[in-house]
C-alpha cells in the first residue's frame, strides 16, 4: 500500500516558470526532486567588478556656470582687425608704387648673369622681341669679345714686360682692362639692351654715339700706331711686327691679340649696321628728331 503522503503522479502540479530564475536558470520539480535548467538562449553572466566613481568634491554645484573673460576676446579681435587693416594698407601702397613704376616705363632689373656670380641683368629670350634677338645676341657677343680682347692684351703685354719692354706698357694695359669692360657695358651695351626692350628712340641714339667710339677704339687697337697710346701697350699689327723681330714668342702673343681686335672690329661694324637698318626702317629716326625737338622746347621754357 502506497504511502498516503506520496504525491499522486496523475495530479496536475502547478509549476511557476518564473520561480528561481536568478542568474538565468529556471527551477522545476519532478518526482519530488528539484533541478535547474538554463533559460533558452541565455548564457550565465560572468561576474565583473566595476570601480566606483570618485566622489564629487565638496561644494560642487552642478548648475554652476563658468565665467569667460569677454574683454580678452574683444582685445584680441581688435588687434587682429588692426593688423588686417595694416596689411591691406601696405598692399594698396605696394600696388600703387608698382602701377606708378609701370606707367613711368621703369623696369625692375634683377641681377641674373653670370649664373655663378650675378653682376648684371640679362634675359634676351624673355625681354627682347623675337625679331631683334639675333642682333642682340651678336651685340652681346661683341661685348664679351671686347672683354676677351682686353684680357688677352694684358697677357701679351705682361709677357713683353717680362722680356724687358718696361712696366709702363703693363700699367696702361691694366687701365684699358679695368676701364674698358665696365665702360663698354654702361656706355653702349646696356643702352642697346634697353632700347631693344622698350623701343626708345633716344636710347638708340645714345647707343649709336657710344658704339661708334667702341668701333674706333677696336680699329685703332688692331693697328696700334705709336701715337696717343704707348706703342706696345696694345697688341696691334704694328707692335706685333716690331716685337717679332726681337722675340718670336712675344710676337706670337701680339699677333693673336691683333686677330682678336680685328675680329671684334668686323663684328661690331655688322652690329651697328643691322641696328641702324632697323632704326631707320621702324621710323625711329623721325621719332628721335621729334623727341629731341620737344625736349629742346621744354628746356627752353
Amino acid at each position: 500500500m502506497a504511502n498516503r503522503h506520496d504525491p499522486n503522479p496523475f495530479d496536475e502540479e502547478e509549476i511557476n516558470p518564473f520561480a528561481n530564475q536568478g542568474n538565468g536558470f529556471g527551477q522545476s520539480n519532478y518526482g519530488g526532486g528539484a533541478f535547474y535548467m538554463p533559460a533558452h538562449g541565455s548564457v550565465p553572466p560572468a561576474t565583473s567588478r566595476l570601480s566606483p566613481l570618485p566622489p564629487e568634491p565638496a561644494g560642487y554645484d552642478r548648475g554652476a556656470t563658468i565665467d569667460i573673460p569677454l574683454d580678452d576676446f574683444r582685445t584680441k579681435e581688435k588687434e587682429l582687425k588692426a593688423k588686417e587693416a595694416e596689411l591691406k594698407r601696405r598692399e594698396q601702397e605696394l600696388k600703387r608704387k608698382e602701377d606708378a613704376i609701370a606707367r613711368s616705363g621703369i623696369v625692375l632689373e634683377e641681377k641674373n648673369w653670370p649664373a655663378f656670380f650675378p653682376i648684371i641683368h640679362h634675359d634676351i629670350t624673355n625681354e627682347i622681341p623675337i625679331h631683334l634677338q639675333k642682333i642682340q645676341y651678336v651685340a652681346f657677343t661683341t661685348f664679351l669679345g671686347i672683354v676677351v680682347c682686353l684680357v688677352w692684351n694684358l697677357v701679351a703685354v705682361t709677357t713683353a714686360w717680362i722680356k724687358g719692354e718696361g712696366p709702363t706698357i703693363w700699367f696702361l694695359a691694366v687701365i684699358y682692362l679695368i676701364s674698358g669692360v665696365p665702360g663698354a657695358y654702361v656706355m653702349w651695351y646696356r643702352p642697346l639692351y634697353r632700347a631693344m626692350r622698350t623701343d626708345s628712340a633716344l636710347k638708340f641714339g645714345w647707343f649709336f654715339l657710344a658704339y661708334m667710339f667702341h668701333i674706333a677704339f677696336c680699329v685703332f687697337a688692331a693697328v696700334a700706331p705709336p701715337i696717343i697710346f704707348k706703342g706696345k701697350s696694345l697688341t696691334g699689327i704694328l707692335p706685333a711686327l716690331d716685337v717679332l723681330t726681337s722675340n718670336a714668342f712675344v710676337g706670337i702673343f701680339y699677333f693673336i691679340g691683333f686677330a682678336f681686335f680685328a675680329l671684334e672690329s668686323v663684328m661690331s661694324i655688322w652690329v651697328i649696321q643691322q641696328v641702324y637698318m632697323y632704326f631707320r626702317g621702324s621710323g625711329k629716326a623721325a621719332e628721335m628728331k621729334h623727341e629731341a625737338a620737344k625736349s629742346t622746347v621744354m628746356s627752353a621754357f
